[in-house]
């Protein structure tokens, strides 16, 4: 039985379902993009995260895994000013802005995109006033002058045949999911700046009280020492010596105050105003609410959720396409062009047949030989691709890593923060003891000054422990992502 050979007719259809094919299974060259596998963990911390602090101060904090984790978290924090703070920044932070404005130049850059799949029509028209020299091709007809009027219109079609254009629109997708992702890390860093700002500022606040506390009890130190030296009662060397303390707690006031006054002008910044139109809210320690309850994401859910992590997600998919990008750059690309003009020596005449202009066809360029250019920009764009994908993973593991410090730094805070009220307790009892022997008869006043400044010191311990322990908390909040994907409002501008 013999095989007849194909026809003319036969091969075109040959040629025709090669050329077809490629767009019916709208196949695009590069890898797929799939997300890097996470560390395959139920917990954060090594042996199980905790389950609770200790109690200190009447407040035990409970860690619930996988719980809900309210996006307006610093209401927690139950005080009025935080809140109002945070409102005045979200509307008026100039970073929190640009960061929104860049997303949506990188969506209208998406929506620009698009435009590759649509065919490119172009059109014009134009009017002209010639001399024609009819001698220059051998004609000896008089020169002539006439108007040409001219209406053209062309389209082309670039065949997306090796998906190419596919693969960087999917590049700007995500950069899309990049910017949305940066906005909403810009968001909750602001956020997360103002609380603990203020928890800051509420704790140089207390700490310049109780150093003012020292400093008067320094001053009567020094000069019942003064006249004991007088009297021959003490050696004058402990006059140095306490003049000594006293210095030090005075230059204790000014490093606190500098403090406290980068706090006002930082919180003045935040909020988009500047330091000398704006007062910051004065907050005490005692007027902020530590949350008990701490809702912890499990880790399958961090990574699908923190912003930092969506951002390196992100910079790995658009790596991604770009390898189907360079990919593409190496073979064949296909272009479908048409163009009509008509033409007339008066506008009048522009509908006549007689002048009317038409081509069509196709084009079809492939590089043959670039000096490996292309050859390597694809390798190049392979290891960037590599690149992202571990610096992913690094990601990842620095936000394991976070969560865990934090856990562990509350369940330390607490501990002591117990073990500085016990201290302050004692040093409160001692200073009672002592003032009682004074009362008696049994004990010096400098007794009393030298109790008084212990328990004085042990306070501002303890205020700096209670300040550790508000910051933690905040620190723990972002780290967890800060429950974005709990706000309708984000979570709609996100999907």
């Amino acid at each position: 039985m013999s095989v007849s050979k194909p026809g003319m007719t036969g091969r075109l259809r040959l040629y025709a379902a090669a050329f077809i094919s490629p767009l019916l299974c709208c196949c695009a060259v590069g890898p797929d993009f799939v997300r890097p596998k996470a560390p395959a963990v139920e917990h954060y911390a090594f042996g199980g995260d905790p389950v609770a602090t200790d109690d200190a101060q009447g407040t035990a904090q409970h860690f619930t895994a996988g719980a809900r984790l309210r996006a307006d978290w610093w209401h927690l924090f139950n005080n009025p000013q935080v809140d109002a703070v945070v409102a005045e920044a979200l509307r008026n932070n100039p970073g929190l802005e640009a960061a929104q404005a860049s997303l949506r130049q990188s969506q209208d850059t998406l929506r620009g995109g698009y435009g590759i799949f649509f065919p490119q029509v172009q059109g014009g028209a134009s009017a002209t006033r010639e001399r024609f020299w009819a001698l220059q091709l051998g004609d000896r007809v008089p020169s002539s002058v006439f108007n040409l009027f001219t209406l053209s219109a062309s389209v082309s079609y670039a065949l997306d045949v090796f998906g190419g254009e596919r693969r960087m629109i999917e590049q700007l997708h995500s950069q899309v999911d990049l910017q949305r992702a940066d906005e909403q890390a810009t968001y909750l860093t602001l956020i997360s700046n103002i609380v603990n700002t203020i928890v800051a500022k509420a704790a140089y606040k207390a700490e310049i009280d109780a150093t003012q506390g020292l400093i008067d009890l320094g001053s009567e130190q020094v000069k019942l020492a003064e006249i004991q030296a007088k009297a021959g009662t003490v050696a004058y060397s402990n006059v140095l010596s306490l003049q000594s303390q006293l210095a030090s707690y005075e230059a204790t006031i000014p490093q606190l105050q500098q403090k406290l006054s980068q706090s006002d002008d930082l919180l003045a910044a935040l909020v988009g105003r500047a330091p000398a139109e704006w007062a910051a809210p004065e907050v005490n320690l005692n007027e902020l609410t530590l949350p008990s309850e701490l809702p912890v994401e499990l880790p399958s859910q961090l990574v699908s959720q923190r912003p930092d992590i969506l951002i390196a997600e992100a910079t790995a998919h658009a790596a991604s396409a770009g390898v189907g990008v360079a990919t593409a750059a190496l073979l064949p690309s296909i272009t479908l062009d048409g163009t009509y003009s008509a033409n007339g020596l008066t506008t009048g005449s522009l509908l006549s047949s007689s002048g009317r202009e038409w081509g069509m066809g196709a084009n079809l360029s492939a590089p043959l030989f670039q000096g490996g250019t292309l050859w390597y920009r694809r390798k190049a764009a392979i290891d960037n691709y590599k690149q992202a994908a571990a610096l992913y993973r690094q990601t990842v593991l620095g936000a394991f890593e976070q969560v865990a410090d934090t856990l562990r730094a509350l369940e330390h805070d607490a501990a002591a923060l117990k073990a500085q009220d016990l201290a302050l307790t004692t040093a409160e009892q001692a200073l009672k003891l002592v003032q009682v022997n004074y009362a008696a008869g049994l004990g010096t006043y400098l007794d009393v000054l030298n109790a008084d400044a212990q328990y004085r010191q042990a306070q501002i311990n303890d205020l700096q422990s209670i300040a550790v322990r508000y910051q933690d908390t905040v620190a723990l909040y972002v780290a967890l992502g800060g429950g974005w994907w709990n706000d309708p409002l984000r979570r709609a501008r996100n999907d």
